[in-house]
């Protein structure tokens, strides 16, 4: 049987296949969101924070043989707290200026990381081993879906559904909105503002980090992974609501589908469809799906 004139077991081996990408597209939207959300910072290094993980997830298992499940609590962490120390020490400064200045610091920290690991570890690349536990094929009939890239769409989903219930169903989620809204009220009420920002960047990052991780054994762990994505990611953020956890999630898990079956009806379109999908949103609803307008 076809569907639109693809053979069935081509057009769902596809859609699995674009899960697989769409579930690096959420979790790396998921902390992009977050960041902009709450903080109203242009966070293009982001795609350097998910190329970190995977980086010091390798380095730590070669230097001391740390294996991939320590490495996907280590990595996170590791990359949280250098977000939290950039944070601290650099975001701080320049809240209360043009979102610009934001952009423009960010993407000097893309620069120095990408750079420095280019010159330390090179630029063609390393393999990272899948873990044994996550090795072999699931036969789905239509497919061949290796289990580790079924394991890959189960925790994006999982990171996702978790992140989102932290925010919108949690006292935490309940300051860090108030926090961002209503700065000078909430401080008022003896929270302390500063530290729960530093905790939001610092959270958001190390999403890309475990993103990072789930990318390792896939991608070869190389400084300009992150790069190849993060302009993909702003859009997907843009299509689903500046701002939205539930949009970003979303949208990333749809977007991959809809870049996968693009490789099968139109080949060449594939790396633009996420952007023509984005130029038709905006047009529609220019506040993104899952936005709202501001008054």
């Amino acid at each position: 049987m076809d569907i639109f004139g693809i053979p069935h077991q081509a057009f769902l081996g596809q859609i699995m296949l674009g899960l697989v990408n769409g579930a690096f597209y959420a979790v790396l939207s998921l902390g992009l969101a977050i960041i902009f959300g709450l903080l109203r910072i242009v966070n293009f290094a982001h795609g350097a924070f998910f190329m970190l993980g995977a980086f010091i997830a390798f380095l730590v298992g070669q230097n001391f043989g740390i294996g991939y499940w320590p490495a996907m609590i280590v990595a996170p962490l590791a990359v949280g707290l250098f977000g939290i120390l950039f944070e601290r020490f650099a975001l701080r400064r320049i809240y209360k200026l043009d979102q610009l200045y934001g952009l423009f610091l960010t993407f000097g920290l893309v620069l120095i990381l990408e750079g420095g690991f280019r010159v330390a570890m090179g630029s063609s690349g390393h393999p990272f081993p899948t873990p044994a536990a996550l090795r072999g094929v699931f036969d789905l009939g239509f497919m061949i879906l290796p289990v580790y890239r079924a394991f890959v769409i189960l925790m994006a989903v999982i990171v996702c559904a978790g992140t989102w219930m932290v925010i919108e169903k949690t006292r935490m989620g309940a300051y860090l909105r108030a926090a961002t809204e209503r700065p000078e009220l909430t401080q008022a009420f003896g929270i302390n503002v500063p530290v729960l920002l530093t905790l939001t960047y610092g959270a958001g990052v190390a999403l890309a980090g475990f993103a990072g991780v789930l990318a390792a054994p896939i991608q070869h762990v190389n400084p300009s992974m992150g790069s190849d994505l993060v302009i993909i990611v702003f859009a997907i953020v843009v299509i689903g609501g500046l701002g939205s956890v539930l949009g970003s999630a979303v949208t990333g898990l749809g977007l991959g589908v809809i870049e996968g079956l693009a490789k099968v009806y139109y080949s060449e379109a594939s790396t633009t469809v996420v952007f023509l999908v984005m130029a038709l949103v905006l047009l529609v609803r220019p506040a993104g799906l899952f936005g709202r307008e501001e008054n």
